[in-house]
């Protein structure tokens, strides 16, 4: 998303109104949000983002959880195992966009909880 689209959100405005947050207030929540860990400036300039529910490292703590609760240490799994298999369909994490996915494995692998693997259709992960 970008700033100018966020302005125009219903976050930021309302229509009924016809008010709107000024873009310098905005910048002022997204950088909070960034110093919180929730968001990502895309750009260097600072006109794009990406706004995260978690982040990387609590997804993974999640996702480790259930690996750990159901005794699947030393297991492989594909990412889409992961994020739409039927074992995970009562979790958090059942649905997770592939890049937050990969960004929550990474973190994981950077514990040595995980490794990312590549596998013959995608890639995947094993557990440790």
């Amino acid at each position: 998303m970008t700033v100018r689209e966020a302005q125009d959100s219903a976050l930021f405005a309302n229509r009924r109104l016809q008010r709107k947050l000024p873009l310098e207030s905005i910048q002022v929540v997204l950088e909070e949000l960034r110093k919180n860990g929730n968001l990502e400036w895309l750009d260097k300039n600072k006109t794009s983002f990406l706004i995260m529910w978690r982040r990387p490292e609590e997804w993974g703590k999640l996702i480790y959880q259930w690996v750990s609760k159901n005794g699947l240490t030393n297991s492989v799994f594909t990412l889409y195992e992961l994020a739409s298999g039927d074992d995970t369909e009562n979790e958090e994490f059942h649905g997770l966009d592939e890049t937050m996915l990969l960004r929550a494995l990474q973190a994981l692998q950077q514990e040595h909880k995980a490794e990312i693997i590549t596998l013959d259709d995608g890639r995947g992960v094993k557990f440790f």
